[in-house]
């Protein structure tokens, strides 16, 4: 019975994430003809993938080789539910530092069966767990004010530009982690940090 029940509960999530998320901006960028075009075509792209994810039963698992014996990324919250003094201190030492941008499974805040192995900027620091921004190469972002560019960088094997989100921190187990990627300049960090401190209550 629960099975059969699945694909409505995706479908209730999916309308829930449209109504919250998706439509606000929708109405923002109303007076932008290109951007309501572009953010069709992406939500009827999602949706038809969503809908026979739904209707197949399929799921994304996170690869036996990516997440053997570690914790995934499965806290998502509000950014200043996590408020905090920041500072840049990077240092590839083996040990995850603010600045540093690291790879780790997350799941999807939508939908928690699925995820994806991707590069988060280290924020701070909580014992044991990571505070991060997840990265993003997908160009729409660069429309969203939740979202910031801070280029290209060695963290993307294929050189695209890349944009960090702001109003989502995510809780990262320093175990989860499967590599260290590389160092975010200051300049960029910079940008990021007076972001947080900005809009987000950070210090």
């Amino acid at each position: 019975m629960a099975s059969q029940w699945r694909p409505l509960q995706q479908v209730l999530k999916v309308t829930e994430h449209l109504v919250f998320n998706e439509a606000p901006k929708l109405i923002r960028n109303l007076q932008n003809p290109q951007a309501v075009q572009r953010g069709i075509q992406q939500g009827l792209q999602q949706g038809l993938k969503i809908g026979v994810d739904a209707l197949v039963g399929a799921t994304v698992a996170p690869p036996a080789a990516i997440t053997t014996g570690r914790p995934v990324t499965h806290t998502i919250v509000p950014t200043a539910h996590r408020a905090r003094r920041i500072s840049y201190a990077p240092d590839l030492d083996g040990q995850a530092d603010p600045g540093e941008i690291v790879w780790t499974w997350v799941v999807y805040e939508d939908d928690p069966s699925r995820g994806k192995d991707r590069p988060v900027l280290v924020v701070g620091r909580d014992r044991k767990v990571l505070l991060g921004l997840m990265l993003s190469s997908q160009q729409h972002h660069a429309d969203d004010r939740h979202w910031v560019g801070i280029g290209a960088g060695p963290w993307d094997g294929e050189g695209r530009p890349s944009w960090v989100r702001l109003d989502r921190v995510l809780d990262v187990p320093e175990e989860g982690i499967r590599r260290e990627g590389a160092i975010l300049d200051r300049t960029k960090f910079d940008i990021v940090a007076t972001r947080l401190r900005a809009e987000y209550s950070w210090s």
